[in-house]
């Protein structure tokens, strides 16, 4: 008969030989050193955001949003429908807890037919000014793409709060000229920005959107410092997608400043 101090002894009962039996092997100093020498899993077999897959996402958008565009600028009827939905989803993207690649798509193509549209609008008045635009808008995008990755332009708590600051008053502005337009005080098609600084012939557009273009630049420099930030720390990969959503939305507002500033200097057709 089996001894039952050992029988009943959890160290030595048959269950508990068998349980050591089912145990994995200690690895040896060979074995470890074995594993020590595998390559580090890369960020992409981790499913983490990389730099890589982020542009890849931001170019897919893009195309998606120059496809829309195309539509917009023949088909312009679409343009105020378009404005209105591409506002909705922007919303929704934005307090979207998780990105949804679909609604930023979906986003990308409503908000290229209402760029084209107003693009087609901005031609039809302004010979030329289109190009003009796009190119005003790329040496832009670049400038402060150059600047932020050799680091002599970073985020900042200041800079940022100022930006936050500015950006509050200009939406107020921007929504008192809306209603003054709506109802009527005002024919003119850009409301108060055509208003002269009192002494000058110079218009309000005129500074006010040198300064919001600065205010766009700053925006980018927040998107790519939130790229910068969500690679490092390591974030999910799908957060590529609230990237590319982030930049597409202030490259579509930087455009339309711009568009909007150049047509300051250009005679009517």
């Amino acid at each position: 008969m089996a001894n039952p101090a050992f029988a009943n002894s959890p160290i030595f009962s048959a269950k508990a030989a068998a349980r050591v039996a089912a145990a994995p092997a200690i690895p040896t100093a060979g074995d470890l050193a074995q594993q020590y020498a595998q390559p580090e899993a890369t960020p992409e077999q981790m499913e983490r955001m990389t730099y890589e897959d982020t542009i890849v996402k931001t170019v897919i958008g893009f195309a998606i949003l120059l496809a829309g565009a195309a539509i917009g600028w023949f088909v312009p009827i679409l343009t105020i429908p378009a404005a209105l939905i591409g506002f909705v989803l922007a919303l929704v993207n934005i307090f979207k807890k998780k990105p949804s690649p679909p609604l930023v798509l979906a986003y990308a193509a409503v908000e290229g037919i209402f760029v084209g549209g107003i693009s087609m609008l901005f031609s039809t008045l302004f010979q030329g000014i289109v190009p003009m635009a796009v190119f005003g808008t790329f040496g832009v995008v670049a400038i402060t793409l150059a600047l932020f990755a050799s680091g002599k332009v970073r985020a900042s708590k200041r800079a940022t709060k100022i930006f936050l600051v500015a950006m509050i008053g200009y939406a107020a502005f921007s929504l008192v000229n809306f209603g003054l337009m709506a109802f009527g005080v005002t024919e003119s098609m850009y409301g108060l920005r055509d208003v002269p600084i009192p002494g000058t012939s110079i218009p309000l557009g005129i500074p006010l959107g040198i300064l919001v273009v600065l205010l766009a630049a700053y925006s980018l420099v927040l998107d790519f410092d939130g790229v910068k930030r969500g690679v490092e720390g390591g974030a999910p990969r799908i957060y590529g997608w609230t990237a590319a959503f982030g930049i597409m939305l202030t490259v579509v507002w930087l455009y339309l400043e711009i568009l909007r500033l150049i047509s300051f200097f250009m005679p009517r057709n």
